[in-house]
């Protein structure tokens, strides 16, 4: 566990770099992981760098270690006396603690992510084993994710069977933070790849593919007949590519944004009609706004389907909270609706007899495709009757007449008032 005291040394390091010239806390980061990165690659050569004078220390890693780590690498700690503090910090880590180092890393991460600089942020580490239980990974499988990140569901799948990791994303950085992130669980051995996905040319090779891809976001351009209609939205894009990815068989658990569940223009709609008619579409879970808080408050919900086939029946369930409060603080609260996604995903077939006035329950596919291939929760749930305590008939007939007579009493009353 990262205590109280090695987490403030870390933001104390954060601190001194940021202060002493380096531009941005994303290159801040990438320094103290191109340097976490040498450690544990290299215990030895470490070793021997730390016996040197500063001055020839911080040469050499100008000089040499860092532009042999990867392409484009340079150091940009400015002073020896800089460096070797950080170096001092990081030697103060216990490094064969994985857990400890995990922790580490995702503390670096999530300074990453509240600095809101680099415009990605990491899908919630419970919701991703949320999603990886409900794939739920087999021994053996091809597992990938086109828009990787930090590798943070790539990792939650390898924690969970011995499978075969593929991860795409545009941004070199991101690749080189998944890398590092799949080492401390123990991944060596993951085929990582700097490519735009939506550009690339892929096969349907994909076991099980978890990903929570871009959205809102649009693009000029993608693979030729990617989506089933013209549209510049990734979302939709994505979740076409996913489509392509997957063998026949394979399955998904894809974030998407709310609006995908029931967009209006032709592109929303053909691929919805698409997962229903031509796949099978197991569940819909939709997601409330502040899952993604502090970084974004848009509504969102987790798909899960399997290629090929076509759908009888989709399991809807609107989450009501995940553990922790819906605000920037994102602090922990006994309110957290996961365990029961899982329990009950797992006995689906006792789901059949759910009201739709219930949390979950299934919707035929017949009545989606009535309704447009509106996947949304709503769309089909009832709001339940509340019982309200009614007097019986007679009283409230008496209760009329009681009325009727008070207001003949006053209107007398007028009419003599007048007369006078």
């Amino acid at each position: 566990m990262l205590t109280g005291e090695r987490r403030r040394e870390i933001d104390a390091v954060i601190d001194r770099l940021w202060a002493n010239g380096l531009p941005d806390l994303k290159t801040v980061i990438d320094q103290i992981c191109d340097l976490l990165f040498l450690r544990l690659h290299d215990a030895a050569a470490w070793g021997r760098m730390r016996e040197m004078a500063p001055e020839v220390l911080f040469t050499e890693m100008r000089e040499r270690v860092f532009p042999g780590l990867r392409e484009g690498a340079a150091m940009l700690i400015g002073t020896p006396a800089l460096l070797v503090q950080t170096m001092d910090a990081i030697d103060r880590l216990d490094l064969a603690d994985r857990d400890l180092m995990g922790d580490v890393y995702e503390h670096l991460l999530s300074k990453l992510d509240a600095s809101g600089r680099n415009g990605q942020f990491r899908t919630p580490r419970h919701i991703i084993r949320m999603m990886t239980a409900l794939a739920a990974p087999r021994p053996g499988e091809h597992v990938c994710d086109p828009a990787m990140g930090t590798g943070g569901f790539l990792t939650a799948a390898a924690a969970c069977a011995s499978v075969r990791l593929t991860g795409l994303d545009i941004d070199p950085t991101m690749v080189r933070l998944a890398g590092m992130s799949l080492r401390l669980a123990g991944v060596t051995d993951a085929d990582l790849r700097r490519c735009d996905a939506l550009e690339a040319d892929v096969s349907p090779a994909c076991d099980l593919v978890l990903a929570n891809p871009p959205f809102t976001g649009r693009r000029d351009s993608a693979a030729p007949g990617l989506a089933p209609a013209s549209t510049k939205r990734t979302e939709l894009l994505f979740l076409a590519l996913i489509l392509r990815m997957l063998r026949e068989g394979g399955r998904c658990a894809v974030i998407v944004p709310d609006s995908l569940l029931f967009g209006t223009t032709r592109a929303h709609r053909l691929l919805r009609e698409r997962l229903v008619t031509e796949n099978t579409l197991r569940a819909v879970i939709s997601m409330p706004g502040g899952v993604f808080r502090p970084y974004a408050g848009i509504a969102t919900a987790v798909l899960l389907f399997t290629r090929g086939g076509t759908t009888d029946r989709v399991w809807s369930y609107e989450m009501h909270a995940d553990g922790f409060s819906l605000d920037d603080r994102r602090v922990p609260v006994p309110e957290d609706d996961i365990p029961d996604i899982l329990a009950r995903f797992s006995h689906l077939e006792d789901e059949t007899v759910r009201p739709r006035t219930a949390q979950s329950f299934f919707v035929p596919a017949d009545e989606i495709a009535a309704a447009g291939y509106d996947l949304s929760y709503r769309r089909y749930a009832r709001a339940e009757a509340v019982p309200q305590d009614v007097p019986p008939p007679a009283v409230i007939l008496a209760e009329i007449r009681e009325t009727e007579r008070r207001i003949a009493e006053d209107l007398a009353k007028l009419e003599a008032m007048l007369d006078d």
